[in-house]
């Protein structure tokens, strides 16, 4: 039966039930105590709530905690056990597959290369196919026991009524693609198993948001660096995050021409592969035949030949500023990366120290039209070049988005690398499914509605 409002008492439930699963998966342990005021439930509906979750395997004890005068209050969480999702980043190098319990504890995982197919379909519907069943044969766990699969793509995804997921990937080749169809005659999945496609910046975006440097924004930019350039809006306004093809604005009117066939985009700049045909075309070296994350390591240790340049990408810290660096402009404090290196080295190759500098302009400008467009509490930079590039490239496109953004945005937004490395497509990706699961209250497939149905 209906209320005034058009909600069902199956609706109240279903609301309910997704209330304190999140409040237990975000903020947990607590006590029904304490879900009480987080939720804004009623003591017996939080009872009536958790009876259920326990009952149905989502939720469980997790020891005690002493109270103000009473008996030791009983503390709950999620159960790591209760469902199972799989993640899997389409990159441009490979194709990775991560099986995770509920908790986005990885159980398994393994990675198929592309490089000597590229994107072609076949090859990439393979991959996903033979790496799920990889990774369910490594754990033993069964289909059924899927809340679903997420998969982050490069390009635009459309959703069809005929055909589910549609990627349009101008860039590596993808004319509307039916990616879900393939996948759904491919892959050897009850029909009870969803898929989730999205753009990789929004998967991104999402385990940021849930898990990383993005927690607790209300408004924040992630960006993420590879082969291509990407970015994903994440706002209260936006559930999950709204992808950007923020790599194919134009930042040079007339310039080089981009993969998806236009001039000047900000990708043919900044993008992995571009950064390194610029160092090419000035004159660099990059290691014949070698993939694009070896031939930017390659730039890296030109531009920085101290051995620094892989600990500052995973957080190491800063090395010392030579003499004059403290005269350049910086933000924070920070010393400028084109001149920082211990004395006694060898000298950093000034054409591959130009190519990162021109590349930090670049960037720098790109962000500032997200700083001045969504004025952003927060921009995280990730991907594996991005993560690559690491926190001497920061310095630099911080000053960069200051000079050429508005004032006022720019003196309150942070700019910073992502927290979760270059497994967080496939953590995001796996986040899909688990964002529909908690939406339904915990229920799953047929039989959950089926069951929902009959107490309703």
């Amino acid at each position: 039966m209906a209320g005034r409002n058009g909600r069902t008492v199956r609706d109240l439930r279903r609301g309910n039930r997704a209330a304190v699963l999140r409040r237990l998966y975000f903020d947990g342990p607590m006590s029904r105590f304490e879900l009480a005021p987080a939720t804004g439930l009623s003591g017996g509906s939080i009872s009536n709530v958790v009876a259920e979750l326990v009952e149905d395997g989502l939720v469980e004890e997790a020891g005690t905690v002493e109270s103000d005068g009473g008996r030791p209050r009983t503390l709950l969480r999620v159960a790591p056990a209760g469902g199972h999702m799989i993640g899997v980043d389409v990159g441009e190098t490979r194709v990775r597959v991560e099986l995770f319990d509920l908790t986005l504890t990885e159980l398994a995982r393994t990675e198929r290369p592309l490089e000597h197919h590229g994107y072609d379909v076949e090859v990439v519907v393979g991959h996903i196919r033979d790496g799920i069943a990889e990774v369910l044969a490594d754990t033993d766990i069964t289909p059924e026991q899927l809340l679903g699969v997420g998969i982050g793509v490069p390009g635009i995804v459309a959703r069809t009524p005929g055909q589910g997921a549609v990627v349009h990937g101008q860039t590596i080749g993808w004319d509307a693609v039916p990616l879900e169809s393939l996948l759904r005659s491919t892959c050897e999945l009850p029909d009870s198993v969803p898929f989730f496609i999205d753009n990789g910046a929004r998967t991104l975006g999402q385990a940021e948001l849930w898990f990383g440097a993005g927690r607790g924004a209300r408004n924040a930019v992630v960006v993420l660096f590879g082969s291509g350039v990407g970015a994903c809006l994440v706002t209260e306004d936006v559930d999950h995050g709204r992808p950007l093809e923020w790599g194919h604005m134009t930042v040079q009117v007339r310039g080089r021409r981009c993969r998806c066939g236009a001039l000047g985009c900000l990708e043919a700049y900044a993008g992995a592969g571009a950064l390194v045909d610029r160092w090419r075309e000035a004159g660099g070296r990059p290691p014949e035949g070698a993939d694009e994350e070896t031939a930017l390591a390659a730039l890296l240790t030109a531009a920085y030949p101290t051995g620094r340049a892989e600990a500052d990408a995973t957080g190491g810290a800063e090395a010392e500023p030579t003499e004059g660096a403290a005269d350049r402009p910086t933000r924070g404090g920070e010393a400028d990366p084109a001149t920082a290196h211990p004395a006694g080295h060898a000298e950093p190759d000034p054409t591959a120290l130009a190519v990162l500098e021109e590349t930090a302009e670049y960037v720098g400008a790109g962000l500032s039209d997200l700083v001045n467009l969504f004025q952003p509490e927060r921009i995280l930079i990730g991907g594996w070049a991005g993560l690559q590039l690491g926190r001497r490239f920061l310095p630099a496109v911080r000053r960069y988005a200051d000079a050429y953004a508005l004032r006022h945005p720019a003196e309150r937004v942070a700019v910073d690398l992502g927290e979760l490395g270059p497994d967080a497509v496939t953590v995001g990706a796996a986040s899909l499914p688990l964002t529909d699961f908690f939406a339904a209250g915990g229920r799953r497939g047929t039989r959950g509605r089926e069951r929902e149905a009959a107490k309703g």
